[in-house]
């Protein structure tokens, strides 16, 4: 099972930000990251108009299985894809 949480590094020790669940000496792999990367707000990629016009937007969950089935690969091919270039 895989979970995210925040933690801070500090004096040496990842100290984690929120309870977690595991069993005593239970090992884990940890993958870092720079929060403010992952936490960015998406108003910043569109303008206000941009956002306005959206709310008018009719799409329906049909249109959007019909829009992605048209993708070719696959999801976990690309992400195994990006972790090897890691």
């Amino acid at each position: 099972m895989e979970k995210r949480l925040q933690a801070v590094y500090a004096d040496g020790a990842l100290r984690r930000l929120e309870n977690v669940q595991l069993e005593e000496s239970r090992q884990v792999i940890v993958t870092t990251g720079d929060p403010a990367v992952g936490a960015q707000d998406v108003a910043g990629y569109f303008t206000p108009e941009e956002w306005a016009e959206a709310v008018h937007d009719d799409i329906g969950l049909d249109e959007v299985r019909r829009a992605l089935s048209t993708i070719s690969g696959s999801l976990s091919e690309a992400v195994i894809a990006l972790r090897q270039e890691r």
